[in-house]
């Protein structure tokens, strides 16, 4: 290893395969969600090699910039399965008059039930885990909601039916290789059930700081610096 190598350039690849690290670091316990929210941010801020090396010398399999990296960056096939199996956090869940939510880490079992009276409910996926390759999530809304959200590349097939009221359709957005399917059916009266598709906040925030990480890139040597990314934080707000 030569002593230039710490200043050549990130690749995107080299900044991806960083945080498929960071990812299973998470997922393992390693890293407490604030130091991979820290070190992630760090990640595509980094503009050379030498700036990604320290954020996962620590972790098992250390990154050597240029390379070739069999690990993924936290999609694709590969990805998806780390993501299946496991022991569920919780079966059910059910409101009278409050609310309930499942959300952040959890693992969803392969038959999940939530019910609500007058009451709402939050089904968030976002970041769960999956028991299954497939999983279904019945819901029981009388007199108020259950909403459920999916991350981009799930397969969501909705069955569920209602009695004034009802459930969304979906998007029919196909899943990608290796996804989960998740299945939402049951029934609801004078309530609803909700299905709606979003980034996690982490993938926001990667999507913001490349966005601002371009955006800087493409100005003019002597236009760059610190003002630069921050009028693009206060764009992108």
């Amino acid at each position: 290893m030569t002593d230039e190598l710490p200043d050549l350039r990130a690749s995107d690849a080299d900044r991806d395969r960083v945080a498929g690290i960071l990812r299973d670091a998470l997922a393992e316990g390693r890293l407490a969600m604030e130091e991979f929210e820290e070190r992630l941010t760090a990640t595509y801020e980094a503009r050379t090699v030498g700036a990604l090396r320290p954020l996962v010398a620590d972790l098992p399999h250390t990154f050597d910039g240029g390379v070739p990296d069999t690990r993924t960056a936290g999609t694709g096939p590969a990805a998806w399965r780390e993501r299946i199996g496991g022991e569920p956090s919780s079966r059910g869940a059910f409101a009278f008059w409050s609310g309930f939510s499942r959300k952040g880490r959890w693992t969803a079992p392969r038959t999940f039930t939530a019910g609500v009276f007058q009451a709402g409910g939050e089904i968030d996926l976002r970041d769960a885990h999956f028991e299954a390759d497939e999983v279904t999530v019945r819901c029981f809304a009388l007199m108020g909601g259950i909403d459920v959200v999916v991350p981009p590349g799930v397969e969501v097939q909705v069955t569920g039916w209602g009695f004034m009221g009802g459930f969304d359709n979906g998007d029919g957005e196909p899943g990608d290789p290796g996804a989960p399917r998740v299945k939402i059916t049951g029934f609801a009266m004078m309530g609803g059930v909700g299905v709606r598709r979003k980034l996690s906040k982490l993938e926001k925030q990667r999507i913001r700081l490349e966005r601002e990480r371009r955006a800087e890139s493409a100005l003019p040597g002597d236009a760059r610096g610190y003002e630069v990314p921050e009028r693009r934080r206060k764009e992108l707000d």
